[in-house]
């Protein structure tokens, strides 16, 4: 994905890893919740907490519509 504005890049291309690995844990979190595994959804959990800051500290620097890009196209 590209950013609207070059400079930003690569905290784009972070923020965007970041996302990525959330979702993908916190679907696993979902399908652990449906299927009643308590220890399963604790270990997701955390992982989804740890990759969510990391996002969130990844978009400190990014002006609001580059996170609202990243955020409209994932």
């Amino acid at each position: 994905m590209k950013s609207i504005n070059p400079k930003n890049q690569k905290l784009v291309n972070k923020s965007i890893k970041w996302l990525l690995k959330y979702k993908d844990y916190n679907t696993q979190r979902n399908i652990c919740d449906s299927n009643g595994d308590e220890k399963g959804w604790n270990k997701f959990n955390k992982k989804c907490e740890l990759y969510y800051d990391k996002y969130l500290e990844s978009t400190e620097l990014l002006p609001k519509r580059e996170i609202q890009n990243i955020e409209n196209n994932l």
